[in-house]
């Protein structure tokens, strides 16, 4: 038997943030990270919104940008003082990542974080609160996932941590927010989105209901994303519907090593994670060809790309891939990204250790081993073709 979650309601296009104002409920905590959303005024929307629907409001801010089991606990902690009934998280991922991480140990004060690291351990929620996410980038989908991303810095490993249960009960898809991003910030969002709709079309659990949502989130990423980097607002709508499509395909049939390989060098280069991925994802396709070609050429054929054989398309689909990148200066490899030759030589066996371990290497098409990750971490330093 199979599943298939999404949040129950998703509301998107202009001025989706007034659902806010139906809510019912007596307090909610709004969970943001930096001063951007405070500093556009989106903040100070979503609190009038809230205050409309007649609860009381207020705050746990300064999520970082890779938050910390450190400060989902603090978090938590405040959350249990003030008893709040809807955990309302807006900005990026990493905010609305915290808050789902938050929602956790609010609900459930006896657990730590280690008792949840592991995919589906996580205890039913909704006791105390339910959640709403409303993102200000379009790329981690986490609005419509099953998944959150934290960091522990006392081990330098990044822990997806996965569980339905954490799937948040309304998403916000307001394209307003969108508008706020920073050109570098739309460009590595932007393509984290199209590694997860990429990774949910060949994982192993995809599925009819997960496909269509993945090939039309590539379609338009590819459209889109280009124009979004140079600030097209029209661009910038779609890009924040496509992401969400993206999420929704990748939280069910789940994603691979492109992944894996983020979330650790992310830990320990501190690589942004969207462009971290852009990076992978043209290696890792070529290593997955070994067992998901027809995949990656039917992509192709979707995208009208040149090509009569499955190694033709996919061959296109991977130079589409790097002239995005070189469109919106995101380096090819790890060397020109500037991480030294000692440093990476250094890592090179943690991070492939902790990277085979990763939940997302288990979805992946093709079964990698520690050496398989260390050959291709290699391949993506030196800019190297994949043929193993």
């Amino acid at each position: 038997m199979n599943r298939f979650t999404i949040p129950r309601d998703i509301y998107y296009g202009d001025d989706s943030l007034e659902i806010l104002k139906k809510l019912n409920g007596r307090k909610a905590i709004v969970v943001t990270g930096g001063s951007s959303m405070k500093r556009f005024g989106f903040l100070d929307k979503v609190a009038g919104y809230l205050k409309e629907a007649g609860m009381e409001v207020d705050y746990f801010d300064g999520v970082e940008p890779d938050p910390s089991v450190d400060t989902v606990m603090k978090g938590a902690q405040t959350m249990r003082e003030l008893n709040p009934d809807w955990i309302i998280s807006i900005g990026g991922g990493s905010a609305i990542d915290a808050a789902k991480a938050m929602w956790i140990f609010y609900e459930h004060p006896d657990l730590s974080f280690y008792d949840v690291k592991e995919p589906f351990t996580v205890p039913k929620l909704r006791k105390k609160a339910r959640f709403v996410a409303i993102p200000s980038t379009s790329g981690t989908a986490t609005e419509v996932t099953a998944f959150s991303v934290i960091t522990d810095y006392s081990e330098k490993i990044k822990y997806p941590l996965a569980d339905f249960n954490i799937t948040p009960d309304i998403a916000i898809v307001d394209p307003a927010l969108a508008n706020t991003m920073p050109e570098k910030l739309a460009a590595h969002t932007g393509m984290d989105a199209l590694t997860h709709a990429v990774e949910a079309y060949v994982a192993t659990l995809h599925s009819p209901f997960t496909d269509p949502l993945a090939l039309k989130a590539i379609e338009m990423i590819r459209d889109n994303l280009v124009k979004s980097y140079k600030g097209d607002r029209e661009a910038r709508k779609q890009m924040h519907i496509a992401q969400c499509l993206a999420g929704m395909a990748f939280t069910n049939a789940l994603l691979g090593i492109v992944h894996s390989m983020a979330h650790k060098t992310g830990a320990i280069f501190h690589i942004p994670h969207g462009l971290a991925n852009a990076m992978f994802l043209p290696y890792v396709i070529q290593y997955n060809t070994k067992t998901s070609i027809d995949r990656y050429a039917a992509i192709s054929k979707a995208l009208g790309l040149p090509g009569k054989t499955d190694e033709e398309l996919t061959d296109s689909f991977i130079e589409l891939i790097k002239q995005m990148n070189r469109e919106m200066n995101i380096p090819q490899t790890l060397k020109d990204y500037g991480i030294t030759e000692e440093d990476f030589k250094q890592n090179l066996e943690y991070i492939s250790e902790n990277a085979v371990e990763d939940p997302c290497t288990g979805s992946n098409p093709r079964e990698t081993s520690v050496e398989d990750m260390k050959r291709l971490f290699t391949s993506v330093y030196k800019g190297e073709a994949v043929n193993y």
